[in-house]
């Protein structure tokens, strides 16, 4: 598997689990404010210095929510 793939299959988990869990996004300004939670998160984490797998943990939590903006909202 490539790393392409492996990241998408990722990326989709997450966004499916988010989309059981939470349902659809309500509007374009509460996937805006979730994205941005998501990505100060990531940066929480990169000034931490967290372990790699903290960081693409929260960088897979991006993707998967701009996709959820984009399938809800676009």
């Amino acid at each position: 598997m490539t790393r392409e793939i492996y990241f998408q299959k990722l990326i989709l988990a997450e966004f499916e689990d988010a989309t059981q869990k939470f349902g659809k996004f309500n509007s374009k300004h509460e996937g805006y404010a979730i994205i941005k939670e998501e990505l100060d998160e990531l940066w929480d984490a990169i000034k931490k210095n967290e372990l790699q797998e903290q960081i693409r943990r929260e960088a897979i939590q991006i993707a998967a929510m701009a996709l959820r903006f984009l399938y809800d909202l676009c």
